[in-house]
């Protein structure tokens, strides 16, 4: 059995797509399993279990400079490696007419999705492109839909809570000085927790004996990672690190290194969901339940908490909980 994933981004679809492959193996256990993605997240999908061959796609950048010789040699080269394969499916987990381009220049039979889902991006030419479009429940968790929708290309439901199948280096768990890391940063200012809250939430988890680890990947957020450190300055000393900027999967093998992570809604918060951490992730709008951990998917020790935002006494309730629960 060979299958082709096109799902292309962003990082949070990305790790909600990763449970697919793991259902197809569940059904196929030697099948050879390839995926389509932008080279920003290429690094994180190579450490998942099964993908045997990762093709980037640059679509992004192509899109900036269409017209140059460079890019249309480019984009022979990625049609070309494409193409190498005759697949027995090519599963479309986008949604969009990019993905579904993509899926139609592959060698094999296209199944992708026939309508939107809530809160989702769908484009009616991405339904049109495949051989197989399959509709979806529209009210649907962001990682069902992609798993409903192999089970529906490979003729088989998928069974039991997801499986990421995400490979870190390695595995950390009991230390003398635990760690939890504070995910900040996101592509969107209204998902962003106030500094200040972060900063009282810090004060707590330091007296309970925990060290703090502060990611970042930009500008902006080395700065803020850098405000919530200044405002710990009393407390700080051996307890709160800025983490420096490291590739997706060196991010990835720092937070499994860590025993739990409380986060805002971004794709860095969904790696710790994937990683099986201790975790709070935190939304500012009632959209938890189409992205976030849910007690059906068997996260006990990982839950959603939703307000405008949410209070940092209710975060920290929230995480004392999920530590009760990984116990």
């Amino acid at each position: 059995m060979k299958v082709l994933i096109v799902k292309l981004s962003s990082l949070g679809d990305v790790v909600h797509a990763m449970p697919a492959v793991q259902d197809i193996r569940a059904v196929h256990a030697e099948a050879v399993i390839d995926w389509v993605v932008e080279p920003a997240f290429a690094p994180l999908v190579r450490r998942v279990a099964g993908v045997r061959r990762v093709i980037e796609c640059p679509m992004r950048r192509w899109r900036r400079a269409w017209w140059t010789g460079a890019t249309r040699a480019e984009w022979r080269a990625f049609k070309a490696q494409l193409q190498e394969e005759q697949y027995d499916a090519v599963i479309d987990l986008q949604g969009l007419t990019k993905s579904a381009i993509v899926a139609k220049l592959a060698r094999g039979t296209r199944f992708g999705l026939a309508n939107q889902t809530e809160g989702s991006s769908y484009e009616a030419p991405a339904g049109w492109l495949v051989d197989h479009a399959i509709r979806v429940e529209p009210h649907i968790h962001a990682m069902d839909r992609s798993r409903v929708l192999v089970g529906a290309a490979l003729g088989r439901a998928p069974e039991g809570p997801p499986k990421y199948g995400l490979n870190p280096k390695q595995r950390v768990f009991r230390t003398a000085s635990p760690t939890v890391a504070f995910v900040h940063g996101t592509s969107r200012d209204d998902k962003l927790w106030p500094v200040e809250h972060w900063v009282q939430l810090g004060k707590r988890v330091i007296e309970a004996g925990w060290r703090i680890g502060l990611p970042q990947g930009n500008e902006l957020e080395h700065t803020r990672a850098e405000m919530i450190a200044a405002g710990l300055q009393f407390e700080k000393a051996f307890h709160v690190e800025v983490w420096p900027s490291l590739p997706l999967d060196g991010v990835l093998d720092r937070l499994a290194l860590t025993q739990g992570v409380i986060g805002v809604d971004s794709g860095l918060s969904h790696i710790a969901v994937a990683l099986d951490l201790p975790h709070v992730q935190l939304y500012n709008f009632a959209t938890a339940w189409r992205t976030g951990p849910q007690a059906n998917h068997g996260h006990r020790h990982q839950v959603a908490l939703e307000g405008r935002p949410p209070s940092v006494q209710a975060t920290w309730l929230a995480w004392s909980n999920v530590l009760v629960a990984a116990s």
